[in-house]
């Protein structure tokens, strides 16, 4: 199949492309041929290129790859390569603004930023291979060198410098197999002016020692760099820190690896763009020798960490400075600190389970803590984020056991926080004022074990209510004396609030809901309680179905009929009901003598008034487009929701959700009729076999008049009719 695109590179750059057709978005491997103004493109399966170098370079029989964005308006994508069309030729991603460079797989390419930052491609001929005038590419293949003459070639010409003054040229000329990871140019002119002179005043020592850390003394290529592992230096056997991130990009003592697999002929030359530094500290050590971190040093000697963080192992902690700690309010910072295992959650939520490097992270991500939460680890430009705030002041300081970054703000984890600070930081905000108005905070800040259900904002939108008793004790009522958890929840389980009410639990296939208050977001789990975020004011039950009704004048008709029907004690028991219940003005809409014979005829009307009644309770938080109960009296009831409002049977409810001990009503401005019974069409009993018969009589009566051969079957039929009717 192929596919003609215009315009794919147009000069001014106002698109990329435009497509003929536009209905999705498509991924497709092209090959591409050149005709006239236009690009034909097959699917072939070949290597991508990004659009722009393919207008330009792009030969006869390369391979592409073209991301087609079809919509209404005119679309665009820039596409990338990790191979480019030419021979021997490298793609580097550079990013704007800066002098870093990127020389990157698909995955980043495909992203075309650098923490945010955007990115331009340019080309180079790959390690070893040289440009031909008049040929395409780099097609020429250089002969190796020795290390020392390769790092003049790479762009380490510093490196190279120093090899010579320290007296390292000669072994890395001579024999032998060796690996060095060579600082670039710009690397070594990043040193501060004191470390760069403590080196170079003293060449046959310092400067010799800093460049045999640099060295392994064996070939080792980017696939033997594995993350995690160590190579022994050539400087006392002292331990490189290797790291290979699932984004491709290589770390050696969190300095990243910007040109690797450079061979020699007695070695390879990968080129970093940091002086990397011996590492002899443990993560503890650092603890222990930084002013800095003082107060985390006490933290950490009274949780018990200290053997943790001075094991081996591969860690990053998030250390938070003395200022960090100072902005806490010195109540919760107290409380935390008093508390061994708030503390403990609070310091493992700062230690991540693997080293992370800066230099690796180059989009959002997530990482897993020794607490058992995320947090999510990004950058923005130069500077690292936590949970998308710049808040590390100083990063990737090596240990031995991993990797320290200095943070200036605490991160304090849910667990180590009260219900109060959890509903605090809440789509329930406006909560916590309603219950710091009625003077019931001290349950929530407390060591009580407790489960708050708190009504997210948006059902405050008109504002708060007034404090009153009644307002109190329905606040209450909203505090359970227990600490839960969502997931273990059980559909009729029964939890005893502050206010001495018992709630049911209700447990739906989309919802989960505790009276007529259904749970909107996860729940968040503190130190002594849980925080259950709730789509509306929760109102617990006063008194069974008919004691409901008869304590609002709006049902005293319907009230009458129960009665009259003797219905009353059904609707007094124990059970789980939902009543659709007619209003006063619903029975007056019904005609007068059509509401007369009904109220005259008790067993017509008790199967009416069954008819309104299900035997499970429905809460409208569990209505979706439509919801099928089994009423009573036998027929299917038809509850839906349209527009926002609650229908049975296609009539509007006026109320939803009055909770009574035993069940749930509605109140509904019209009297519900049940169908004329046709047990054939219900789709959860057998059809009545007479009937059937009749439908078939009724489809072979005509034909069978005309037609002398169907006249036998007929006959059958009509016989088959008699037997089980006894009369036709």
């Amino acid at each position: 199949m192929e596919k003609k695109v215009k315009n794919l590179y147009s000069v001014k750059k106002e698109t990329l492309w435009q497509s003929q057709e536009r209905s999705l978005l498509l991924l497709l491997p092209l090959h591409c041929r050149a005709k006239s103004s236009k690009l034909t493109c097959s699917s072939q399966g070949f290597l991508p290129c990004h659009p722009s170098w393919l207008f330009r370079h792009c030969q006869v029989g390369s391979g592409c790859v073209l991301g087609v964005s079809i919509g209404k308006r005119e679309a665009y994508r820039t596409l990338f390569c990790s191979v480019p069309c030419s021979p021997n030729v490298c793609a580097v991603q550079k990013l704007i603004g800066t002098n870093r460079k990127y020389f990157t797989n698909c995955k980043q390419w495909y992203q075309r930023k650098i923490c945010g930052k955007s990115t331009v491609i340019s080309y180079e001929c790959c390690p070893g291979y040289e440009k031909v005038p008049g040929e395409k590419g780099c097609p020429a293949a250089l002969p190796l060198s020795n290390i020392y003459e390769t790092l003049g070639v790479v762009g380490s010409a510093t490196t190279q410098l120093y090899s010579d003054r320290s007296n390292l040229r000669p072994e890395i000329e001579g024999p032998g197999s060796f690996t060095i990871f060579a600082p670039s140019n710009e690397a070594w002119a990043s040193l501060s002016a004191e470390t760069l002179d403590s080196l170079v005043s003293n060449v046959n020592i310092e400067l010799l020692n800093a460049l045999r850390y640099h060295m392994v003394d064996k070939r080792v290529l980017t696939d033997d760099l594995k993350h995690g592992t160590t190579l022994n230096s050539m400087y006392q056997n002292l331990p490189i820190q290797i790291h290979h991130y699932p984004n491709g990009i290589v770390t050696v003592n969190c300095a990243r690896l910007l040109k690797a697999d450079h061979h020699a002929t007695n070695g390879v030359v990968h080129v970093i763009d940091k002086v990397i530094a011996t590492t002899t500290n443990s993560i503890q050590q650092i603890i222990e020798t930084e002013d800095s971190l003082e107060t985390l040093r006490t933290a950490v000697a009274a949780s018990d960490l200290s053997s943790l963080l001075e094991s081996e192992g591969q860690y990053t902690l998030l250390a938070p400075t003395n200022e960090a700690f100072e902005k806490i309010p010195r109540e919760t910072l107290n409380r935390i600190l008093g508390d061994p295992e708030a503390l403990r959650d609070l310091l493992n939520h700062h230690i991540l389970k693997s080293a992370m490097c800066a230099e690796a992270i180059i989009a959002g991500l997530t990482m897993e803590t020794l607490e058992g939460t995320t947090l999510d680890v990004g950058c923005s430009g130069e500077e690292l984020t936590l949970n998308g705030r710049p808040i590390i002041a100083n990063k990737d300081v090596l240990a031995t056991n991993g990797v320290v970054h200095f943070v200036n703000e605490l991160l304090i984890p849910d667990s180590a926080k009260t219900v109060f600070e959890l509903a605090q930081e809440s789509e329930v905000s406006k909560s916590t004022d309603l219950f710091r108005q009625a003077g019931l905070s001290s349950h929530l800040t407390g060591s009580e074990q407790v489960t708050l259900l708190a009504p997210v904002n948006n059902v405050f939108k008109d504002g708060l209510p007034v404090i009153d008793s009644n307002m109190r004790n329905l606040l209450l009522n909203h505090i359970v004396k227990e600490q839960l958890s969502s997931k273990y929840l059980y559909h009729g389980q029964k939890l005893q609030t502050l206010g001495d009410k018992e709630l049911r639990v209700f447990v739906y296939r989309n919802n989960l809901c505790i009276e007529n208050a259904c749970i909107a977001a996860h729940d968040k789990r503190g130190r002594f309680g849980t925080l259950f975020s709730v789509d509306k004011m929760l109102t617990p039950p006063t008194g069974s179905v008919m004691d409901v009704l008869k304590a609002d004048h709006r049902f005293s008709t319907l009230v009458a009929a129960i009665q009259s029907a003797g219905l009353t004690e059904n609707l007094n028991r124990p059970g789980t009901f939902t009543v659709f219940a007619p209003t006063n003005e619903a029975f007056q809409a019904m005609p007068q003598g059509e509401l007369n014979k009904l109220l005259g005829n008790a067993k017509e009307l008790a199967n009416i008034l069954k008819f309104h009644v299900a035997d499970e309770i429905l809460v409208s938080g569990a209505v979706t487009a439509l919801v099928r109960l089994k009423s009573m009296q036998g027929d299917k009831l038809e509850v839906s929701m349209k527009n926002n409002v609650i229908h049975i049977n296609k009539e509007p409810v006026a109320e939803s959700d009055i909770m009574a001990t035993n069940g749930v009503i509605y109140a509904v401005n019209s009297v519900l009729q049940p169908q004329a019974s046709r047990p054939q069409e219900r789709g959860d009993e057998p059809a009545d076999p007479t009937l059937e018969i009749f439908k078939q009589a009724s489809a072979l009566s005509k034909v069978s008049q005309r037609n002398p051969r169907l006249a036998p079957v007929y006959s059958r039929i009509l016989a088959r009719m008699k037997e089980n009717s006894g009369a036709f």
